[in-house]
């Protein structure tokens, strides 16, 4: 598996030490309620959105600014690409949304179309911030972004199965009545429905699943790890057809990677990073990977199964044929 190392670090001077800018292209459910993550943890100093509905931006950058008095002093605006200029991260969450009974890649050719249009003049707006891409399908769009943008590698980071590892360690967590973040256990693969879940590695407190169930007393049940996974692989299908979207668990994620990147806290994530993965060159798909404030950068090839192997071979092999179904004008 390839990627980029570290990225070299330099003095702090006037351009480091200035007011640190997160824009959001796309001031949708999933944009503006990102933004609202973003504002609550206080990390930003100045919030740009920007959205083809010049309108909804403002409206969203309007309402956000009224609850920055209650939260944390922030300066929220709406614009243009132009506003995008001096960002420390740009989060591309604009594009089609997952409708009942789509699956991600349904949303490739018309998603692809808008980022064609978006990434090259967030490339020339913000030539040195890092791209969060958190548009579906993920994976694709995290390569046709990278593409797209003439960016290092390192420096486009899709949000992967962040958002399927937290559902993950939920089911797990409810499943053994323990706090999910005492559980370690990773979603890998596409965000979607060639995901796997890494069982060999899959431990709580440091123990793997089987020995903390001899250590508490209970029976290892593996019917029960099966439904955890299913109910994650499933979950996005299950609340859209509830309540027609997903906002707020991506939120959370994002908020978390553009947290790991401007506290430079070198946090391993299951995020998309474009590379040799399964096997498999040019392709874009999660495994855990070294965030810090230079971007994503690869550490260890996960110690896998066979089976695991195996289907993460699939997985690579299926975001590859997707991959080259786009036409990025070669």
């Amino acid at each position: 598996m390839s990627a980029a190392k570290d990225g070299p670090r330099k003095p702090a001077n006037r351009q480091d030490l200035r007011p640190v800018r997160i824009s959001i292209i796309g001031a949708g459910n999933v944009g503006a309620t990102t933004a609202y993550a973003v504002l609550l943890s206080g990390l930003a100093a100045e919030i740009v959105l920007v959205d083809v509905n010049n309108e909804k931006a403002e409206g969203e950058a309007m309402d956000l600014s009224h609850a920055a008095p209650n939260t944390h002093q922030t300066r929220i605006i709406s614009g243009d690409y132009d506003a995008c200029a001096g960002s420390s991260v740009v989060l591309i969450t604009a594009g089609a949304n997952q409708k009942p009974g789509q699956t991600r890649m349904d949303l490739l050719q018309i998603n692809a179309g808008i980022f064609k249009d978006i990434i090259p003049k967030v490339a020339k707006a913000a030539p040195e911030a890092i791209l969060v891409v958190a548009g579906n399908p993920v994976d694709v769009l995290t390569y046709v972004s990278w593409k797209l943008s003439g960016f290092e590698k390192h420096r486009v980071i899709g949000s992967g199965t962040m958002l399927d590892t937290a559902r993950f360690r939920y089911e797990l967590g409810q499943h053994y009545q323990v706090d999910p973040r005492n559980i370690h256990a990773d979603i890998i693969g596409e965000h979607g429905d060639t995901e796997l879940p890494v069982w060999s590695q899959a431990s709580i407190v440091g123990m793997r699943l089987q020995d903390y169930c001899r250590q508490s007393g209970q029976k290892y049940n593996h019917e029960a790890m099966v439904k955890c996974f299913q109910e994650t692989k499933n979950a996005a299908y299950e609340i859209i057809k509830r309540k027609k979207m997903t906002d707020k668990g991506i939120a959370a994620a994002l908020m978390r990677l553009v947290e790991t990147i401007l506290r430079d806290e070198n946090t391993l994530l299951t995020v998309s990073t474009v590379g040799t993965h399964g096997g498999v060159s040019g392709v874009s798909l999660s495994v855990p990977v070294k965030v810090n404030r230079t971007g994503a950068h690869y550490v260890l090839d996960p110690e896998l199964s066979g089976e695991e192997k195996a289907e993460l071979e699939k997985s690579a092999k299926n975001i590859k044929a997707n991959i080259d179904s786009v036409d990025l004008g070669k």
